[in-house]
């Protein structure tokens, strides 16, 4: 794999900010929901020209790899080398190392910006001022759209009464605002109070919708960055807690490879400048 760093100096570097991910790129690679297709289909739908989107906080990749469908390049930015390292790869993807507050982008050169499950980590103000730079412009005010910026993020999942409750145990109970960062509780507010100085565009409501055993729902749980601040701190893991529980409530011992619908709601912010 190729990186360009021209924002963040030599690969390997270890940048300044909120990187809460390097620790468990390789879960998180594995284990992070994907998202719906519908919602790209969406998003571009927006956007006049499909010549660059810029998907900033990239993490794995799962969001460029879909728009590399749509646009002629996808310049995939993250602070992390390790996640990086597990991105998924296209021809038309370019991964970059650097923070989405400071960019090399050039200016008036990007249709449009994603940013998944990464916009309330981000200096509100220097990364605005960044996306109304490298945006592209409207040519026409009547007839055309310039660039656009989409920031989603997905709530907690949902599969049933009996897992939900073990779930809340563990994500209040165990883990709550001591191993949470404040900034999570933009997500809780569904992307409601979150900072967004653009003309905003109506989206539709999505979700995202998944099959998993029960090792896949515990696997998604050690790729929380609160579950790995708690081993870090206590030598022990977390899940290790609600695990009995979480197995009866799954049905018991003999159902644990059996599949369970999974739910995540999707809080979507689409705006132009």
């Amino acid at each position: 794999m190729q990186f360009y760093t021209d924002a963040l100096g030599s690969q390997g570097s270890s940048p300044p900010g909120k990187d809460l991910f390097s620790a468990q790129s390789k879960e998180y690679a594995s284990s992070r929901p994907t998202y719906p297709r519908g919602l790209f289909h969406f998003i571009v739908g927006l956007v006049d020209e499909k010549n660059l989107a810029w998907d900033c906080a990239t993490g794995n990749g799962q969001a460029a790899v879909i728009l590399a469908d749509y646009f002629k390049e996808v310049v995939a930015s993250d602070i992390s080398v390790r996640q990086l390292e597990n991105a998924q790869q296209k021809s038309n993807i370019v991964y970059q190392l650097f923070h989405a507050e400071n960019t090399p982008l050039e200016d008036n050169s990007v249709d449009l910006i994603t940013v998944a499950q990464a916009l309330h980590w981000f200096d509100f103000d220097r990364f605005y001022c960044e996306a109304r730079r490298v945006l592209r412009k409207r040519k026409d005010a009547k007839t055309s759209r310039g660039g656009v910026l989409a920031a989603w993020a997905y709530g907690l999942h949902m599969i049933s009464p009996a897992v939900d409750e073990v779930t809340h145990k563990l994500y209040e109970d165990i883990l709550g605002d001591k191993y949470w960062p404040p900034e999570r509780k933009y997500v809780e507010d569904r992307y409601e109070t979150i900072p967004f100085p653009f003309e905003q565009i109506p989206a539709p409501e999505f979700q995202i919708q998944l099959s998993w055993n029960l090792s896949e729902l515990v696997n998604y749980f050690h790729s929380w960055s609160s579950v790995q601040r708690f081993i870090e701190k206590n030598k022990y893991d977390p899940v290790s807690e609600i695990r009995d529980s979480l197995e009866y409530a799954w049905g018991g011992r003999n159902t644990v490879s059996e599949k369970r619908r999974v739910i995540w709601p999707l809080y979507l912010k689409v705006g132009k400048i």
